[in-house]
């Protein structure tokens, strides 16, 4: 169906996809019940990693509502989340979502500007895959 996620639980679920099209889209809300419905039915270690993801989208959610600190809080808890993960883990390109998330939690706990960074992308392992835009 898609060459995004190895696992062939995840791999055959639409939710999935679903759920990552929101999140490149910048769709906060609706890709975080995508993930958390996904996440409650999932066994590790995929479970602890679609929760780092799950949370890093909700920090967004939470920066765009300006509550800074709670997305500052759950970005930091996602990035750990994700920290042990291999790179493919899930499918996904986990270094390129660690840095951009990393440059984020960087410029919040400085009180910098946020607005000339670019919103994180869920892209494929392979770097034959296009991104799920």
């Amino acid at each position: 169906m898609n060459d995004l996620v190895g696992e062939p639980g995840l791999a055959g679920d639409p939710r999935l996809l679903e759920a990552v099209q929101q999140f490149n889209q910048g769709d906060w809300y609706a890709c975080h019940d995508g993930f958390e419905a996904l996440w409650h039915e999932t066994l590790e270690p995929e479970r602890t990693e679609l929760q780092g993801i799950l949370q890093i989208a909700v920090s967004h959610l939470h920066r765009e509502r300006g509550n800074l600190r709670g997305a500052t809080v759950l970005l930091g808890e996602g990035l750990g989340r994700l920290s042990p993960c291999g790179d493919g883990a899930l499918g996904f390109d986990l270094d390129e979502l660690r840095s951009n998330s990393a440059r984020f939690l960087d410029a919040l706990q400085q009180q910098r500007q946020l607005d000339d960074l670019p919103a994180p992308k869920l892209r494929p392992a392979s770097p034959q895959g296009p991104p799920v835009d």
